[in-house]
Order: structure tokens, then sequence, then C-alpha cells
């Protein structure tokens, strides 16, 4: 019997990339957006899969919404991935922040108790809620310390997760993701703004790359492999959390340096500081222990920070030559 799948956040990186795979296994795929008659789906559309997901509108804020929903697909398995998505934007918009993630995350674990059903709900943890972890990587007991809105709100969700796990017997499962890159990254996300940036000034463009603290220190994957992980989870005998990294953590400025190298350019010729760029309170090193997800899921990351930077390159290189030849 074809499995269904609901993805909550299908527009968004995680969610197409998350899709295709789930396409791949031979799932039927729902996805959600708030109002599907006039969502776009680039993303879904850039990966060629947008004619094969059956979309629902949905507010992931009411109850109501989210039950209709879930009556009228009954899925076997929820993967959450919605809410707001960028920890400095959080910083201007917390109300919005916390009520998508949070208030979200509790709407799809009260519906699942009320229609008592067996569906099994992944959550998108974030490394963001370990605050900064120094010299000693993070695991699953590592003790929060939320430096952002964005961070508090992912925190709230998952022990919400914990709690109806415990409370309830739900099969309701974290994966607390580190860093994870891809092309389908909005602009507003460093990484795709680096590559962007670098790979405008390899073709000419007179322009500065302007960024604030380039000293800071993330453990930086690849987001097709990572949605993998994902699936894997839910695939458990028992719900758990899980930690998915790299395992390698590398400054920023490491990270510029390769996309710049990549297009045969110093980076020091090309970027500024501002000060503007600077958040409110930043975490200066994010590290993370994966061993977890490598001895219970058998995954490991097969890809790191280098093989990101240039695998980015090369996507922007040949959307490029794309649009050339259809100009």
């Amino acid at each position: 019997m074809t499995k269904k799948a609901l993805v909550c956040g299908v527009s968004g990186q995680d969610g197409a990339y998350l899709s295709r795979f789930l396409l791949g296994k031979g799932y039927e795929v729902h996805g959600t957006a708030r109002d599907a008659q006039v969502a776009g789906f680039t993303n879904l559309g850039k990966l060629g899969i947008r004619d094969r997901i059956i979309f629902h509108s949905m507010a992931l804020n009411d109850f109501r919404s989210v039950l209709h929903v879930l009556s009228e697909v009954r899925p076997d398995e929820i993967y959450n991935l919605a809410g707001q998505s960028s920890v400095g934007l959080s910083f201007d918009q917390p109300v919005e922040t916390l009520e998508s993630i949070s208030v979200g995350t509790l709407n799809l674990l009260e519906a699942i108790r009320f229609m008592k059903c067996r569906t099994r709900l992944y959550n998108a943890g974030s490394s963001e809620c370990f605050g900064n972890t120094g010299g000693q990587p993070a695991d699953e007991n590592t003790p929060f310390r939320p430096r952002s809105p964005y961070a508090v709100a992912k925190a709230t969700a998952f022990w919400e997760i914990a709690n109806y796990r415990e409370a309830y017997r739900l099969y309701a499962s974290t994966g607390i993701l580190f860093n994870h890159e891809s092309p389908l990254r909005p602009e507003r996300f460093v990484t795709q703004k680096i590559v962007k940036s670098a790979c405008r000034i390899a073709n000419g463009a007179k322009e500065k790359l302007m960024l604030g603290n380039i000293e800071i220190a993330r453990d930086w994957g690849w987001a097709p492999e990572y949605v993998e992980a994902m699936w894997l989870i839910l695939q458990q005998e028992q719900a758990d959390d899980f930690v998915i990294a790299t395992g390698e953590t590398n400054k920023l400025a490491d990270f510029v340096a390769e996309v710049f190298a990549c297009v045969g350019l110093d980076w020091r010729d090309h970027v500024e500081s501002d000060a503007a760029l600077l958040r409110p309170s930043e975490i200066m090193v994010s590290r993370a222990n994966p061993e977890k997800s490598a001895n219970a899921l058998g995954w490991r990351a097969s890809y790191k920070m280098r093989d990101v930077a240039r695998m980015m390159v090369e996507e922007w290189g040949r959307s490029a030559f794309e649009a050339q030849k259809v100009a």
C-alpha cells in the first residue's frame, strides 16, 4: 500500500528536497501552504516535481485548519518544516517567529492526539537551540541556551515534541539539524549571498561583498543529503531525537575564501565588514557530535564545507549558462 507523507513547508529548501526524496521512495506526497492557490512553489518547479505534489491550504497557527487537512489526508508521516526560518529576521519579527514555529508544532501534536491516529511526526529542530557550544561538540543531551527568538521558538517546539511523546505515547521525533545549504537557499541566508556575490564579481561586476562577523564558526552540510536523515528518523522502531551534522566546524571566513577560490579570486580584495549586519546576540561557535545518528540511523554526511561551497558555485554557473541560452 502506498504511504502518504504530508510535508508542511513544502515550498522551502528542505521541503522541496524532501519531497523529491519521498517521491523517489514511492510515497504519495502532500504539501501545505497558507494559500495553495496562489503560492508559487518555485523550488518544486526547479526540481521538476511541482506537478507530482498534492497541495493543501493550511494555516499551522489555526488548529481547525490543521485538523481539517490531517483528517482529509490521513498521512502516515508528517514532516513539520514550516515556520519562519531566518535567525536574523526573528529579531525583527519575534511574535510571528514564535507563533509560526511553537504554536504550529503544538497544533500538529494536538491534531494527531485528537484523531487518535498512528501518524508519525518529524519536527525540524535547530542547532541554534544550543547557543555557543565552544570547544565541546553538542549532542542530544547538551542543554539548550538559545540566543535568538528563532532559537527560543525551536527550543519550545522541541520540548513540545518530547512532552507529547512521553505523555501521550505519540510517535514524534526531532531532528536537530546544523546548518545545511544548497542552491535553493534564499539570498537572505549568508552562504547564498556569498556565492552569488562572488560569481557576479568573477563575471565583471563592480561590487563589494558586505558581511558582518566572519569569525563565527559553523558546521555546514549539504541539504539534499540531510533530508534522507529526516526520513530515516521516522523509520526507527522508537521515536527519538537526533543531531544531524557533518561533525566538522569552519569559520565563515573559510567558507568565503573557499567560494572565492572556486571562481579564481582572493576574497580579501572583495569583502568588507559592515557593522549594521551584526546581530544583537550572535553565536560564535557551533560544533556538533553526530555519532548517535551515525550509529542508530546509519547516516553520515558525505559532503563537508568545501564540497558545499564548490557545488553551490557550480550550480550558480549552470543556472547562469541556462539563462544565457534562453536569452
